[in-house]
């Protein structure tokens, strides 16, 4: 499948520099692309650390299994990540794909079984003919680098139209830290922790219950706040490694101070990676941000919010650049969490809309349909009974989006 370029593309992938105690190798093992790399291997120093938030969903990966068991012992010598094909409900043929990727890593690079990681993504059903990869871990080996974080962005792709890459420079206790994160994402994206995998490493040395709090607390924020087409993965997965280098002072505690710059760091990260799966939805030719106040609690806020994001009816008439502010007051009616129709206020663009619960006097739609031919469109809701408050980030639904799906196993 042969895709253009998202128009809501970024102009350049970062530049990423190496990460001490961290190398990556790329291959093309033919899982069911050609002529594309599909693997991705990263090896870590002994002594790296881990946290992961895995997709909530009841059917999920062989892989996602694995992970969820391995992240309880918090360490981490190597992630094997492979495109085009997820290995997700494909019973005991999946996990046996697993663990005989697991033990092949193993072999090569001499560390226990639960330090390995492993992420699938692509088509639902269809074992996984792991030995073509397995096969070619020993050749991918000789050929880890430092600098090979494009070309890892890259390998996991699917209907993704670019490669997603972010970095950030921070410091604990006067300590210089790095923190470099590849995602891939474009559809079955509403994560609940779509096909979404994302990686994240930090030279900084932090032990893993510290690591899981940061990553836990951030995700709700970035990841968890997107949605494309509102459909969660079995394959969504977020993992986050720490192999020390850096040598900063020892942190005990996600409440540190000292870790002030680094939490805000992360989230900056994650929230840049979040985006940029948005922003290559499927099909899409519109990034939506939105904004939701008044709610009860934050975390009302933000179901409010990715009800207006996941509506059909909301997305398409964004797509037609139709300022349809009734669709917004149905989704918010429907999200299932308290909302006072005759204080609803809502602004597109900027523009007051509608205001306690009905259309402003004199209300001119010019303005906000011009703000609607744009690309970046701004939509704000406020629901009149609390001061919870969140931001949720959707695209614009159009006709790429079914092309994309009606051949997606083609």
């Amino acid at each position: 499948m042969s895709l253009k370029v998202s128009p809501l593309a970024p102009a350049a992938f970062p530049a990423m520099p190496p990460l001490a105690g961290l190398e990556v190798t790329t291959g093309a093992c033919g899982l069911k692309y050609r002529d594309r790399t599909d693997v991705c291997v990263m090896v870590f120093d002994p002594g790296t650390t881990v946290a992961g938030v895995l997709t909530r969903s009841l059917t999920a990966s062989a892989p996602v299994l694995w992970c969820r068991e391995a992240l309880s012992q918090g360490s981490a010598r190597a992630l094997v990540v492979n495109s085009g094909n997820a290995n997700a409900f494909t019973g005991a043929a999946g996990t046996g794909s697993v663990e005989r990727t697991v033990g092949a890593v193993v072999d090569l690079i001499g560390c226990a079984p639960e330090e390995v990681f492993i992420a699938s993504t692509g088509v639902i059903g269809e074992p996984l003919p792991d030995d073509r990869l397995t096969s070619a871990l020993a050749d991918l080996a000789k050929l880890l680098r430092t600098d090979a974080w494009p070309e890892a962005a890259a390998a996991i792709m699917t209907t993704d139209t670019y490669p997603k890459g972010a970095t950030r420079s921070t410091e604990i206790n006067g300590t210089q830290v790095t923190i470099n994160g590849i995602a891939k994402g474009s559809g079955m994206i509403a994560p609940d922790m779509a096909t979404m995998l994302s990686f994240i490493a930090t030279d900084a040395a932090l032990p893993s219950a510290v690591l899981q709090s940061l990553l836990t607390q951030a995700n709700e924020r970035t990841f968890n706040s997107i949605t494309v087409d509102g459909d969660t993965s079995t394959s969504d997965t977020l993992l986050l490694f720490a192999t020390g280098k850096a040598g900063n002072q020892a942190i005990s505690s996600a409440e540190d101070p000292a870790l002030t710059a680094f939490r805000e760091a992360l989230e900056d990260l994650l929230q840049d990676l979040a985006i940029q799966v948005v922003r290559d939805g499927e099909g899409a030719s519109k990034f939506v941000t939105i904004d939701v106040s008044g709610a009860e609690t934050p975390s009302a806020a933000r179901r409010i919010g990715l009800a207006i994001g996941n509506s059909p009816l909301v997305k398409t008439a964004v797509a037609g650049e139709d300022p349809n502010w009734g669709r917004i007051v149905m989704a918010v009616g429907k999200a299932g969490e308290r909302a006072d129709r005759d204080r609803l206020s809502i602004l597109i663009g900027g523009i007051e809309v509608a205001k306690n619960g009905w259309v402003v006097p004199g209300y001119d739609e010019t303005p906000v349909a011009a703000h609607m031919k744009g690309q970046d469109i701004d939509i704000a809701v406020d629901v009149g009974v609390g001061e919870g408050a969140a931001r949720v980030w959707t695209c614009d639904l159009g006709h790429g989006y079914i092309d994309i799906n009606a051949d997606y196993r083609s």
